[in-house]
């Protein structure tokens, strides 16, 4: 049976291009039929990687069979996950998150975890030797998804090993890397034609807090003033968003790559809370800049609080 490679919901670029890299080295190295799918529509950036390198748009599955063999990308975590993952064969989880814990497995699986900006970065070192046989497409996707994760080396993630295979695959793909990277930046930034339930869910992940239930979102952009200025619909349509998704609250960061720092949406009291205690900020209307906070992962995340 083909091994699906997937990542989490609401696939990022690393999301995307991370079941690209492990099902080349799973087919065409380890010898393993394996299929790289999506568990949604990829961001405005993924696709961008998608076409500038030559891939086809990756299948989009809602659910997985039981006992579907599948390598699990980019996320440990079963919220982010199908809802039948516990059902399915999972044989190995390659990833650079928090252990959240919740999988079951049908026996023992390789997992690597690593404190690393990057899945890819992660895939390079795990294939040795073999990362050198990637044909230049694959390079492309794992260059793509480093520059992404590490904001080209903005974010608080970002570690040397990133940095390193970023210019072993550059130099190999004679790619200018802050050429390339404001490419990137650009397409991810390119918003307009999403409504404002596409953008608040676009690049979110759940979490909980005291209780409350929050899907935080996050948008990267070089043109924050492009989701800004639908900050009224965007924080009306969070009550849609709240009701259909059963969270308590949305949190929305819109990051602006380019300045280093995030502009959190308030639309009441209970976000307010957030800022003032999570960040230590002082809101005085319905927004609240936060300089340096790039990181959901690094920096929003284990920093919330009620």
């Amino acid at each position: 049976m083909t091994t699906l490679v997937f990542g989490h919901k609401s696939p990022d670029t690393d999301s995307t291009g991370s079941p690209l890299i492990w099902s080349w080295y799973l087919n065409d190295v380890k010898g393993v039929d394996a299929k790289p799918v999506l568990l949604g529509q990829p961001n405005t950036e993924a696709a961008f990687m998608l076409k500038r390198w030559g891939f086809d748009m990756l299948d989009i599955i809602e659910n997985v069979d039981d006992d579907q063999p599948c390598v699990v990308v980019d996320t440990n975590n079963p919220a982010e996950l199908p809802a039948n993952i516990n059902g399915a064969d999972v044989q190995a989880i390659i990833d650079h998150h928090k252990l959240v814990g919740g999988l079951e497995t049908k026996g023992p699986i390789d997992i690597t975890i690593r404190p690393l900006a990057c899945t890819a970065t992660i895939m390079y070192d795990l294939m040795g030797d073999d990362a050198a046989k990637m044909p230049k497409a694959i390079k492309g996707a794992a260059l793509t998804c480093i520059l992404s994760d590490t904001l080209e080396f903005r974010s608080p993630t970002t570690t040397d090993r990133d940095r390193e295979v970023v210019a072993a695959l550059a130099a190999d793909l004679g790619v200018n890397v802050s050429e390339y990277a404001a490419e990137m930046f650009a397409a991810k930034s390119d918003v307009s034609e999403f409504s404002d339930a596409e953008l608040i869910r676009m690049d979110s992940k759940e979490y909980e807090v005291s209780g409350k239930k929050f899907r935080v979102s996050v948008l990267e952009t070089t043109a924050p003033d492009i989701p800004l200025d639908r900050k009224d619909s965007l924080m009306e349509t969070f009550k849609t968003v709240e009701a259909e998704d059963g969270v308590d609250q949305v949190l929305l960061f819109v990051v602006d790559i380019l300045k280093e720092e995030a502009t959190l949406l308030v639309p009441n009291d209970l976000v307010k809370t957030v800022a003032e205690k999570s960040f230590g900020a002082t809101v005085d209307g319905d927004v609240v800049v936060l300089p340096g906070i790039m990181s959901r992962k690094k920096q929003i995340i284990p920093n919330l609080a009620l």
